[in-house]
């Protein structure tokens, strides 16, 4: 019989006991399920809402409950729908009567809630631990690399020299971001609505307090309308993942087309690449390219939830129980992307040579040879000009800028000196980069020690 089966007549069709039940994806909640109803019912006990002794004796049942699941003793029941009432039932198996006090001052609807806040803040703390494991990894790939210097783009165009460890440390302080949201998220996610029953609280004493301490969090809900109602949380947390996911994507990308013929300036190891089934020569980023298609994933988990969610009166909806599949599965995603990335990160070979190669063709020292108009006396924009007129002519001429002499440098302005090779030298266009943010090796090695020390102080 269903443990809310009084008010029917009728047994639940079968089929509708598999349609209506969660336990295949909810069971992984069993843990928080089980360490929020030891909580509950110490707080029953030292509330008197029922005696201390029947309080001991359910708490000893789910820690042996718990014991037994992760032992693999435990099969859970379709028919009993949820973790919630599985965990129940077997603890009435295992205790008798008593067991049936342990859902007195609570209702299903602030349970899951409960399990779920518990369980999203468990991911969060997991996902910040990966990503500081990979920004410690990018910091050591940029120490090796504060000198290579590559070219930079915009529009996929060559634009600017710049150096490698400069362009990974973007990535840093995307993924610096990324951490800072997640923990912010979690604010918000370690707020403990239990004590909020169906959706007005119930008539016992309860002290919810007490069990927020008990399970670590920072405060209770103040509204139990809405701490049963809203999944803004899941949908917070869903956010924060597909930012993050976007940013592995784009670096992913980046990856991938610097592994191709016409960059050649990685090679991916390996052991996180494939091969072609037909085309022996093929050396493919698979593992690179998952990750950018599993960002889709993500962003549809996110999608999903908030489609669920817009439409729904207060207060819960069985909608509702559709947030876990979604949420679970990017959890799922955004931990086991994490983790192959930063594998694949620290195996990658970078083709120095070819880097700096690429870089001194393009004209990325255009903007460059027009500076050193402007510290001449010339305005910015007549500067432009000259040298806009002068990398027409290169292109014609098949040269590149460093490849003019001075009489060609002197028939487009009488300003250029013999000064002007070292000052549209790669090595002078990074160097006087010195700008707060910039490229030039001084500014990355204080960028390098800041980001350390960040990482330092976020590890404790």
């Amino acid at each position: 019989m269903k443990l809310w089966g009084g008010r029917f007549e009728k047994q639940t069709a079968h089929e509708v006991d598999d349609f209506n039940s969660s336990i295949h994806f909810d069971c992984r909640l069993y843990r928080q399920d089980i360490l929020g109803s030891i909580a509950h019912a110490k707080m029953l006990g030292k509330q008197n809402i029922i005696s201390e002794e029947d309080a001991k004796l359910i708490c000893q049942g789910l820690k042996e409950i718990l014991h037994d699941i992760e032992e693999g003793r435990v099969s859970f029941s379709i028919s009993n729908e949820d973790i919630h009432m599985n965990i129940e039932s077997l603890l009435i198996e295992k205790i008798g009567e008593v067991g049936k006090k342990l859902h007195t001052g609570r209702s299903r609807n602030d349970q899951i809630a409960l399990d779920t806040r518990m369980y999203t803040r468990d991911v969060i703390d997991q996902i910040v631990n990966q990503l500081i494991s990979l920004q410690y990894t990018i910091i050591e790939i940029a120490k090796q690399h504060i000198m290579t210097i590559i070219p930079g783009y915009t529009h996929l165009q060559k634009a600017q020299p710049t150096t490698l460890a400069h362009h990974l440390m973007a990535y840093f302080e995307m993924f610096r971001r990324d951490i800072e949201r997640f923990q912010d998220c979690r604010k918000r996610v370690n707020v403990m609505p239990l004590g909020s029953g169906a959706l007005a609280g119930t008539t016992y004493p309860l002290d919810r307090e007490l069990v927020a301490k008990e399970l670590e969090f920072d405060s209770i809900t103040r509204n139990s309308l809405d701490a049963v109602s809203d999944r803004d949380f899941a949908i917070e947390f869903l956010s924060c993942a597909s930012i993050l996911m976007m940013h592995l994507s784009r670096f992913c990308e980046e990856l991938i087309l610097w592994s191709s013929h016409e960059f050649q300036f990685v090679e991916m190891d390996d052991s996180y690449s494939t091969g072609s089934s037909i085309m022996p020569q093929k050396k493919n980023p698979d593992v690179a390219e998952l990750i950018r298609g599993k960002t889709g994933r993500v962003y549809g988990d996110l999608i999903t939830l908030l489609t669920v969610m817009k439409s729904l009166p207060l207060a819960y909806n069985k909608d509702m129980q559709e947030d876990k599949e979604a949420l679970f599965d990017a959890m799922d995603t955004v931990l086991k992307c994490t983790n192959m990335f930063e594998g694949m990160l620290c195996t990658v070979k970078f083709n120095t040579e070819n880097m700096y190669r690429q870089a001194s063709t393009g004209f990325t020292n255009a903007t460059d040879a027009a500076d050193y108009l402007v510290k001449k006396g010339l305005p910015f924009r007549s500067a432009h000009e000259v040298v806009g007129k002068l990398v027409l002519y290169c292109i014609k001429e098949g040269k590149s800028l460093l490849d003019l002499s001075l009489d060609e440098y002197k028939n487009f302005s009488s300003m250029f000196e013999e000064d002007i090779f070292d000052a549209i030298s790669l090595e002078t266009c990074v160097n006087q980069r010195n700008v707060h943010g910039g490229p030039s090796p001084s500014y990355m090695k204080s960028a390098i020690e800041e980001a350390s020390e960040w990482l330092k102080g976020i590890s404790k």
